[in-house]
Protein backbone atom coordinates (compact mmCIF):
# COMPACT_ATOMS: atom_id res chain seq x y z
CA UNK A 1 0.00 0.00 0.00
CA UNK A 2 1.42 3.14 -1.05
CA UNK A 3 2.47 6.02 1.75
CA UNK A 4 0.14 8.89 1.81
CA UNK A 5 2.18 12.42 1.44
CA UNK A 6 -0.95 14.09 2.14
CA UNK A 7 -4.20 13.32 4.18
CA UNK A 8 -6.85 15.64 5.38
CA UNK A 9 -9.47 14.69 8.08
CA UNK A 10 -12.84 16.19 8.96
CA UNK A 11 -11.18 19.31 7.44
CA UNK A 12 -14.25 22.01 8.03
CA UNK A 13 -13.92 25.54 7.15
CA UNK A 14 -16.11 28.55 8.81
CA UNK A 15 -16.57 32.43 7.53
CA UNK A 16 -18.29 34.52 9.95
CA UNK A 17 -18.81 34.61 13.55
CA UNK A 18 -22.09 33.85 15.51
CA UNK A 19 -25.61 33.31 13.51
CA UNK A 20 -23.58 34.78 10.46
CA UNK A 21 -21.34 31.73 10.57
CA UNK A 22 -21.05 30.24 7.15
CA UNK A 23 -19.25 26.41 7.01
CA UNK A 24 -17.87 26.60 3.67
CA UNK A 25 -15.64 23.38 3.58
CA UNK A 26 -17.34 20.90 5.41
CA UNK A 27 -15.91 17.36 7.13
CA UNK A 28 -13.66 16.88 4.13
CA UNK A 29 -11.92 13.29 4.28
CA UNK A 30 -9.29 12.14 1.36
CA UNK A 31 -5.92 10.73 1.26
CA UNK A 32 -3.17 11.26 -1.40
CA UNK A 33 -0.94 8.56 -2.03
CA UNK A 34 2.83 9.70 -2.68
CA UNK A 35 3.19 10.10 -6.47
CA UNK A 36 -0.58 10.26 -7.28
CA UNK A 37 -2.24 12.88 -8.51
CA UNK A 38 -5.79 13.79 -6.76
CA UNK A 39 -8.62 16.06 -7.86
CA UNK A 40 -11.37 18.72 -6.63
CA UNK A 41 -14.07 19.09 -8.48
CA UNK A 42 -17.33 21.14 -8.47
CA UNK A 43 -18.94 24.37 -9.77
CA UNK A 44 -17.96 27.79 -8.13
CA UNK A 45 -18.29 27.91 -4.69
CA UNK A 46 -18.75 24.57 -3.72
CA UNK A 47 -15.75 24.81 -1.35
CA UNK A 48 -12.78 23.71 -3.37
CA UNK A 49 -10.44 26.44 -3.11
CA UNK A 50 -10.90 26.78 0.04
CA UNK A 51 -10.18 23.63 0.96
CA UNK A 52 -6.61 24.02 -0.94
CA UNK A 53 -5.98 27.65 0.84
CA UNK A 54 -6.72 25.69 4.21
CA UNK A 55 -4.32 23.10 3.00
CA UNK A 56 -1.10 25.69 1.63
CA UNK A 57 -1.43 27.72 4.61
CA UNK A 58 -2.85 30.58 3.24
CA UNK A 59 -5.94 30.26 5.92
CA UNK A 60 -5.04 29.20 8.99
CA UNK A 61 -8.17 28.77 10.59
CA UNK A 62 -9.74 25.64 10.06
CA UNK A 63 -10.69 23.05 12.18
CA UNK A 64 -10.07 18.81 12.04
CA UNK A 65 -6.28 17.65 10.55
CA UNK A 66 -3.71 18.18 7.87
CA UNK A 67 -1.18 15.28 7.71
CA UNK A 68 1.80 15.92 5.74
CA UNK A 69 4.10 12.49 5.31
CA UNK A 70 2.15 10.91 8.31
CA UNK A 71 2.72 14.02 10.56
CA UNK A 72 -0.40 16.41 12.00
CA UNK A 73 0.50 19.86 10.55
CA UNK A 74 0.33 23.00 12.70
CA UNK A 75 -2.46 25.74 11.95
CA UNK A 76 0.82 27.86 11.52
CA UNK A 77 2.87 26.15 9.25
CA UNK A 78 6.72 25.93 8.79
CA UNK A 79 9.79 26.92 6.18
CA UNK A 80 10.04 23.15 5.53
CA UNK A 81 6.40 22.88 4.60
CA UNK A 82 6.62 25.53 2.02
CA UNK A 83 10.01 23.82 0.57
CA UNK A 84 7.76 20.59 0.45
CA UNK A 85 5.02 21.99 -0.48
CA UNK A 86 3.92 25.04 -3.40
CA UNK A 87 1.10 26.02 -5.31
CA UNK A 88 0.11 27.22 -8.78
CA UNK A 89 -1.94 29.84 -9.00
CA UNK A 90 -5.11 30.20 -11.83
CA UNK A 91 -3.98 33.57 -12.88
CA UNK A 92 -0.06 32.96 -13.90
CA UNK A 93 -0.20 37.41 -14.44
CA UNK A 94 -1.80 38.27 -11.31
CA UNK A 95 0.64 35.62 -9.16
CA UNK A 96 3.77 36.82 -11.04
CA UNK A 97 5.20 40.41 -9.31
CA UNK A 98 5.06 42.97 -13.03
CA UNK A 99 8.10 44.79 -12.02
CA UNK A 100 10.58 41.62 -11.35
CA UNK A 101 12.28 40.09 -13.93
CA UNK A 102 12.09 36.06 -14.14
CA UNK A 103 15.18 36.27 -12.52
CA UNK A 104 14.38 37.31 -9.49
CA UNK A 105 11.41 35.50 -9.32
CA UNK A 106 13.04 32.76 -9.45
CA UNK A 107 16.32 33.78 -7.23
CA UNK A 108 13.98 35.01 -4.40
CA UNK A 109 12.83 31.76 -2.92
CA UNK A 110 16.36 30.25 -3.02
CA UNK A 111 17.42 33.39 -1.02
CA UNK A 112 14.39 32.91 1.46
CA UNK A 113 14.93 29.27 1.70
CA UNK A 114 18.65 29.36 2.13
CA UNK A 115 18.91 26.44 -0.57
CA UNK A 116 22.34 27.17 -1.52
CA UNK A 117 21.42 26.80 -5.15
CA UNK A 118 23.22 28.08 -8.25
CA UNK A 119 22.63 30.41 -11.18
CA UNK A 120 22.85 26.89 -13.22
CA UNK A 121 19.78 25.65 -11.20
CA UNK A 122 17.66 28.48 -12.25
CA UNK A 123 18.90 27.67 -15.68
CA UNK A 124 17.93 23.84 -15.45
CA UNK A 125 14.68 24.96 -13.51
CA UNK A 126 13.65 26.91 -16.40
CA UNK A 127 14.78 24.39 -19.26
CA UNK A 128 12.37 21.84 -17.40
CA UNK A 129 9.09 23.95 -18.01
CA UNK A 130 10.27 23.99 -21.93
CA UNK A 131 11.73 28.18 -21.57
CA UNK A 132 15.53 28.96 -22.77
CA UNK A 133 18.22 30.84 -20.23
CA UNK A 134 16.92 34.09 -21.97
CA UNK A 135 13.43 33.82 -20.27
CA UNK A 136 15.60 34.96 -17.09
CA UNK A 137 15.56 38.52 -18.38
CA UNK A 138 12.29 39.60 -19.15
CA UNK A 139 9.59 40.92 -17.28
CA UNK A 140 5.99 39.47 -16.74
CA UNK A 141 4.39 41.62 -19.61
CA UNK A 142 7.05 40.56 -21.84
CA UNK A 143 5.59 36.71 -21.61
CA UNK A 144 2.69 35.16 -23.11
CA UNK A 145 -0.18 33.79 -21.22
CA UNK A 146 1.39 30.47 -21.20
CA UNK A 147 4.42 31.34 -20.92
CA UNK A 148 3.98 33.38 -17.52
CA UNK A 149 2.29 29.93 -16.35
CA UNK A 150 5.60 27.96 -16.73
CA UNK A 151 7.23 30.56 -14.87
CA UNK A 152 5.34 30.12 -12.08
CA UNK A 153 5.35 26.53 -12.40
CA UNK A 154 9.45 26.85 -12.67
CA UNK A 155 9.09 28.85 -9.08
CA UNK A 156 7.45 25.89 -7.64
CA UNK A 157 9.79 23.47 -8.74
CA UNK A 158 12.91 25.69 -7.48
CA UNK A 159 12.88 24.44 -4.15
CA UNK A 160 12.28 20.76 -5.57
CA UNK A 161 8.97 20.39 -3.43
CA UNK A 162 7.47 16.58 -3.50
CA UNK A 163 3.35 18.07 -3.71
CA UNK A 164 2.03 20.90 -5.92
CA UNK A 165 -1.43 22.57 -5.51
CA UNK A 166 -2.92 23.77 -8.35
CA UNK A 167 -5.63 26.02 -8.19
CA UNK A 168 -7.24 25.59 -11.76
CA UNK A 169 -3.71 26.47 -13.40
CA UNK A 170 -4.97 26.39 -17.15
CA UNK A 171 -8.35 27.92 -16.82
CA UNK A 172 -6.80 31.48 -17.48
CA UNK A 173 -5.29 30.53 -21.06
CA UNK A 174 -6.38 29.10 -24.05
CA UNK A 175 -7.44 26.16 -25.41
CA UNK A 176 -4.41 25.31 -27.31
CA UNK A 177 -2.02 26.71 -24.50
CA UNK A 178 -3.97 24.83 -21.75
CA UNK A 179 -3.36 21.33 -23.03
CA UNK A 180 0.65 21.87 -23.45
CA UNK A 181 0.57 23.19 -19.69
CA UNK A 182 -1.58 19.79 -19.14
CA UNK A 183 0.86 17.70 -20.47
CA UNK A 184 4.41 19.44 -19.05
CA UNK A 185 2.42 19.11 -15.50
CA UNK A 186 2.11 15.35 -16.34
CA UNK A 187 5.62 15.05 -17.54
CA UNK A 188 7.22 16.56 -14.53
CA UNK A 189 5.18 14.70 -12.37
CA UNK A 190 6.13 11.56 -13.88
CA UNK A 191 10.22 13.31 -13.98
CA UNK A 192 10.23 14.59 -10.31
CA UNK A 193 8.39 11.86 -8.58
CA UNK A 194 5.62 14.87 -7.69
CA UNK A 195 2.08 14.42 -6.11
CA UNK A 196 -1.07 16.70 -6.78
CA UNK A 197 -3.68 17.96 -5.82
CA UNK A 198 -5.72 19.65 -7.86
CA UNK A 199 -8.48 21.79 -8.42
CA UNK A 200 -10.77 22.64 -11.02
CA UNK A 201 -14.42 22.97 -12.56
CA UNK A 202 -13.73 21.52 -16.01
CA UNK A 203 -14.27 17.50 -15.71
CA UNK A 204 -11.99 17.13 -19.06
CA UNK A 205 -9.00 18.63 -17.21
CA UNK A 206 -9.54 16.61 -14.19
CA UNK A 207 -10.21 13.39 -15.78
CA UNK A 208 -7.22 13.74 -17.59
CA UNK A 209 -4.43 14.45 -15.01
CA UNK A 210 -6.04 12.87 -11.62
CA UNK A 211 -6.11 8.74 -10.74
CA UNK A 212 -8.66 10.31 -8.06
CA UNK A 213 -11.46 12.77 -8.01
CA UNK A 214 -13.44 13.75 -5.33
CA UNK A 215 -16.94 15.57 -6.39
CA UNK A 216 -17.99 18.41 -4.37
CA UNK A 217 -21.46 20.15 -3.28
CA UNK A 218 -22.18 22.84 -0.84
CA UNK A 219 -18.91 22.63 0.93
CA UNK A 220 -18.98 18.35 1.19
CA UNK A 221 -17.41 15.75 -0.70
CA UNK A 222 -20.20 13.85 -1.79
CA UNK A 223 -18.25 10.63 -3.77
CA UNK A 224 -14.93 9.66 -5.29
CA UNK A 225 -14.26 8.26 -8.26
CA UNK A 226 -11.55 7.23 -10.78
CA UNK A 227 -11.05 8.56 -14.50
CA UNK A 228 -12.69 5.16 -15.72
CA UNK A 229 -15.58 5.37 -13.66
CA UNK A 230 -16.39 9.25 -14.52
CA UNK A 231 -15.97 8.72 -18.13
CA UNK A 232 -18.60 5.65 -17.86
CA UNK A 233 -20.51 7.51 -15.68
CA UNK A 234 -20.83 4.95 -13.33
CA UNK A 235 -21.71 7.24 -10.45
CA UNK A 236 -23.85 7.00 -7.18
CA UNK A 237 -24.87 10.39 -7.01
CA UNK A 238 -27.74 12.32 -8.59
CA UNK A 239 -26.09 15.77 -8.43
CA UNK A 240 -22.71 13.93 -10.12
CA UNK A 241 -24.51 12.53 -12.70
CA UNK A 242 -26.03 15.60 -13.90
CA UNK A 243 -22.98 17.46 -13.47
CA UNK A 244 -21.40 14.90 -15.91
CA UNK A 245 -24.51 15.01 -18.44
CA UNK A 246 -23.43 19.29 -18.37
CA UNK A 247 -20.06 18.44 -19.10
CA UNK A 248 -20.32 15.26 -21.43
CA UNK A 249 -18.55 16.29 -24.91
CA UNK A 250 -15.54 17.55 -22.73
CA UNK A 251 -15.26 14.15 -20.57
CA UNK A 252 -15.91 12.15 -23.76
CA UNK A 253 -12.23 14.21 -25.20
CA UNK A 254 -10.43 13.68 -22.08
Amino acid sequence: MAENILETLGLTVRFGYDAATITVADDISFEIPRGSAFGLIGESGCGKSTVLRAISGLNSDYEGSILLNGKELQNKRSGDFFRRVQMVFQDPYASLHPRKMVQSVLAEPIKIMKLGKSQQWIDEVLQSVGLNSSFRFRYPHELSGGQRQRVAIARALICEPELLLLDEPTSALDVSVQAEILNLLNRLRRERGLSYLMVSHDIAVIAHMCDRIAMMQGGRILEQLTPDQLRAGNVRETYTRNFLAASAPAVARS
